[in-house]
């Protein structure tokens, strides 16, 4: 095995057959993650239905604002004097009419016609915003009561906030569940375990060759060493080999990877949808190290990891079901400058080395010993893990990949979620780098001595 000293690493797991050679499209796994038939979609999305409710909300609240403006005094005058003698600079009738104008406009684009543009919003922001400015300029000072002040400043500010709904919260949401929608589609039609809808061609997708039928009697059978006896244990050995499934197919679609950014250092992030599990992040790193350190920093001795890594403040194991399969309780650091707190996490971890790969693969599940708990938000992990893929021209590189698919919980904004996301994993490949580097020396002078 090239890598000199790292050598020994090559035994540390049963070897399996090297990735290209285990393509099969004859032979899936079962897996309620690649099989479940796509839900029938919903008539309006439960986000635009919430959309709709706040427009309508809205109307409601700005109707009501104004009736208790005109009951400041006797309401029937106040009407008559308000709408059969409008004044522009000193009724409030024509903001009521502007909550009705934006009521119609977005109730009718977005719950009639279901539009998915922006440009009706965009219309009745600009007209609310411009004849708001227009208003308090020429509005009669002498008639100002405390509603001269709320009225115009409230049908501002939920103007906006409806456009900020619309675009970054509805369409996003809904682009996302129309590409997983599609690729579930694709994969329920091809009957095979594709995890994005493109045209592959015959033997693209890896199954692994242990677990043929996936039955109970294989998970037994699975190791040489320690096995799967309870049912918690081959629960977990299959929800690995389904997460080590899911990224071995990610691997094959990295023509379908969106580039997101990339760093100084020449590390890129890429995101691809997933269907049942949305957005997935995956980092690419050349790392000036050979793989076999990498595997045995990062993959065997994830407890050491918090050692080095400050995006991680906690790893514990919790159970070693077998030679491949564990159970860990992970805590994240906190990201985006404390505005995402620490979560927790508990994972089911499958280990695999092939003859030019490393892989750790693993999702999200439940155990006794760490149930959810007051002190941290529980995170849930989707299908992903680490990749360390070895040069076949120069022992002394590797290139590594991580595969991440997180759902941080809370209420936090999507968007600040996939940006501090990215920026986590650079800082992991920061500290990765410089744990290599601390690690290099130390292990050459014991090889030497």
């Amino acid at each position: 095995m090239p890598g000199g000293e790292y050598g020994e690493l090559g035994g540390s797991l049963p070897a399996i057959a090297s990735l290209n050679a285990s393509y099969s499209t004859t032979v899936s796994l079962p897996s309620p993650y690649l099989f479940v038939p796509p839900a029938e979609r919903k008539t309006i999305s439960d986000v635009r239905r919430t959309f709709c409710l706040f427009v309508t909300f809205d109307l409601l609240f700005i109707s009501l604002l104004w009736i208790i403006e005109l009951n400041s005094f006797k309401i029937w005058d106040s009407l008559e004097n308000e709408v059969l003698h409008y004044n522009f600079r000193s009724s409030f009738f024509d903001i009521f009419v502007l909550a009705f104008f934006r009521f119609l406009c977005l109730q009718v684009g977005y719950a009639a016609f279901r539009l998915r543009h922006w440009w009706v919003i965009a219309v009745t922001t600009l007209v609310t915003t411009a004849f708001l400015v227009v208003k308090v300029i020429l509005f009669d000072k002498t008639q100002f009561q405390i509603f001269g002040y709320v009225l115009p400043i409230v049908s501002f500010v939920v103007a906006w906030l409806e456009t900020w709904f619309l675009d970054f919260k509805v369409l996003p949401q809904e682009a996302d569940d129309d590409r997983a929608h599609l690729a579930a589609v694709n994969a329920a039609c091809e009957r095979a375990p594709m995890i994005y809808p493109c045209a592959v061609s015959d033997g693209q997708f890896y199954s692994p060759p242990e677990s043929v039928a996936g039955s109970e009697e294989d998970l037994d059978e699975e190791n040489l060493g320690r096995r799967a006896v309870t049912a918690a244990e081959k629960k977990y050995v299959r929800q690995g080999r389904e997460a080590m499934s899911v990224v071995e197919q990610i691997l094959t679609q990295e023509d379908n990877w969106k580039f997101e950014k990339n760093n100084d250092m020449g590390d890129s992030v890429y995101t691809l949808e997933i269907p049942f599990h949305g957005k997935t992040f995956i980092l690419k790193a050349l790392m000036q190290c050979p793989a076999e350190l990498v595997y045995q920093e990062v993959i065997l001795q994830p407890e050491k990891m918090v050692q080095w890594n400050r995006t991680v403040s906690g790893c514990q194991i919790l159970q070693r079901v077998d030679d491949n399969t564990l159970v860990s309780y992970d805590i994240s650091s906190g990201a985006a400058g404390g505005v995402v707190s620490a979560r927790d996490f508990v994972n089911v971890r499958r280990v695999e080395r092939k003859r030019d790969c490393y892989l750790s693969a693993g999702m999200a599940t439940d155990h006794d010993a760490k149930p959810p708990c007051g002190r941290f938000v529980r995170g849930e992990n989707g299908p992903g893990g680490f990749v360390v893929l070895k040069s076949s021209s120069n022992p002394s590189i590797c290139t590594f990949i991580w595969v991440l698919n997180t759902d941080l919980k809370g209420r936090l904004p999507r968007y600040l979620i996939h940006q501090s996301l990215a920026a986590t994993m650079f800082e992991f490949m920061s500290h990765l780098r410089q744990h290599i580097a601390d690690v290099r020396p130390s292990l050459h002078s014991h090889h030497h001595t």
